[in-house]
């Protein structure tokens, strides 16, 4: 008789205990990374223009940092310190098309140390062996399935390398919806996989070319119709117009992509234990300030700031919080390595900032570095700087001295510098001693560019002033990476 009745407690207990185990199960990651798409062009941001309703809703469930910002704000630099958590000073990644050393401790290598499988899609930009070659498996650090590419943005006729498979194929269809077709696929076969994921899908737009966004989609968006900001002067108005009318047709195309993501994980079932993000590398110019449209790398907040949504498990009440701090690309691996509650290598540099974003709080502040070490290409011209963003104000310092302090709140387009202004004088002398503690903490003594060059055994193109990417072309390329002198 004893034994009956101990059976059923006995099963119970196992019941009890299963769910326990699955309810500490670690999270699934889901990591969409867009490329140059600023954070005001998007309407739950404000933007009068552009439609964006998958990532509006998701807004609504997710944790919005307002101020995200790219801590050197183009591609490779960013992708490097997404992966990495560590300063472009810290590793030399400060220029595009450099190899990212072996050496560095990187995102997916974590999480698989942890059990995660990892799977990587879309535009890659770490590889430093040419554009269109593959990035050969024992170079993605980390990640095993792998449908993707050095860079491209060719979006309708892009090519990929599919695995172990080094034979170039192309998508079938325009990148975005191609790209995340194969993501879902990814999900529904992973769904219940004992073992978590890390998936990453790098989407190469809104970035140019502009005129090759969906004509169904561009054509939402008639040029004379389009608002622009009041810090486009008139002799740039035609011309960003002209741009925007297929960068927000990217835009809405690529809202619809993601969607369609966000719509299969809550299909599967995955929503409840999967940690999502929304963002991208760098913003865009597009004509304010005077600046030339596809212009990034400068410290202004249109090519700076980055949209940056995360929903977590038990998410509850935080969705559609807000977070006016701002987060640095370098915090973004140990905040997520936080919140699935894993081990952070002590080579990241970034911040763990699980805590706020469990708990959010919109008066919260901090301090956030930007750094463009050696502007390149065509913005070789702009001086090398330093700067930090708080929730209300930047500050930027070249080599010369203070060159930009902007109070956001009361001045969101920067037209009023607040450099050399007697009564902001206190302000500007906290600021400057907030940049000189950030650069202090990573151990920056802010030098010329050239130094850069020389400690890293860097060498950009005379004449392009860019790394000599396109010489692999013709099958002469030298890869080069940063290796300390």
């Amino acid at each position: 008789m004893k034994q009956i009745k101990i059976f059923p407690f006995l099963l119970l207990l196992l019941i009890i205990l299963n769910a326990c185990t699955q309810s500490k199960r670690k999270p699934n990651v889901v990591y969409i990374l867009t490329d140059q798409w600023r954070a005001s062009a998007l309407a739950y941001s404000g933007d009068p223009n552009v439609k964006t309703p998958h990532l509006d809703a998701f807004s609504k469930e997710a944790v919005n940092f307002t101020n995200a910002v790219s801590v050197t704000p183009v591609c490779t630099p960013h992708r490097a310190a997404l992966l990495t958590g560590r300063y472009p000073t810290s590793t030399g990644m400060f220029l595009n098309d450099l190899y990212l050393p072996d050496e560095e401790l990187c995102m997916a290598e974590i999480f698989k140390a942890e059990g995660y499988s990892t799977a990587y899609w879309g535009k890659w930009h770490l590889d430093g062996h040419g554009r269109e070659n593959n990035v050969a498996p024992e170079r993605r650090q980390g990640f095993d399935y792998w449908k993707a590419l050095e860079c491209s943005h060719d979006y309708n006729n892009m090519s990929y390398y599919e695995n172990d498979d080094s034979v170039k194929k192309k998508w079938p269809t325009y990148s975005p919806f191609a790209i995340t077709e194969d993501a879902n696929k990814y999900l529904s076969e992973h769904a219940n996989d004992k073992e978590p994921f890390l998936m990453f899908i790098s989407i190469a737009t809104p970035h140019f070319p502009h005129s090759s966004a969906p004509q169904e989609y561009a054509d939402m968006y008639p040029k004379d119709s389009i608002q622009l900001s009041p810090n486009v002067p008139k002799e740039f108005e035609e011309r960003a117009q002209e741009e925007l009318q297929g960068y927000y047709g990217h835009a809405t195309a690529t809202d619809e992509a993601i969607g369609r993501v966000l719509k299969k994980i809550k299909e599967l079932g995955l929503d409840e234990n999967t940690i999502i993000v929304f963002t991208a590398d760098h913003g865009e110019m597009m004509g304010s300030h005077g600046i030339r449209p596809f212009t990034k790398q400068l410290s202004w907040d249109e090519s700076i700031k980055i949209p940056f949504l995360i929903k977590y498990p038990s998410i509850g009440e935080n969705g559609g919080q807000v977070i006016n701090a701002p987060i640095n690309t370098p915090d973004i691996l140990p905040s997520i390595l936080g919140l699935a509650e894993l081990s952070i290598p002590k080579s990241i540099e970034g911040e763990n900032l699980a805590a706020l974003i469990q708990s959010p709080d919109e008066n919260a502040d901090r301090v956030a570095l930007v750094m463009n070490i050696h502007p390149f290409t065509r913005e070789y011209k702009y001086p090398e700087y330093r700067a930090v963003r708080t929730k209300q104000y930047t500050y930027t310092a070249t080599l010369d001295g203070p060159s930009m302090l902007f109070d956001n709140t009361k001045d969101p387009y920067q037209m009023n510098n607040l450099i050399g202004q007697a009564s902001f004088a206190q302000l500007q002398s906290e600021m400057d001693i907030k940049l000189k503690t950030a650069l202090k903490n990573i151990g920056d003594e802010f030098h010329p560019r050239d130094y850069y060059m020389k400690r890293w055994n860097l060498k950009v193109d005379e004449k392009k002033k860019a790394i000599d990417y396109w010489s692999f072309d013709k099958g002469e390329g030298v890869t080069q990476s940063p290796v300390l002198k």
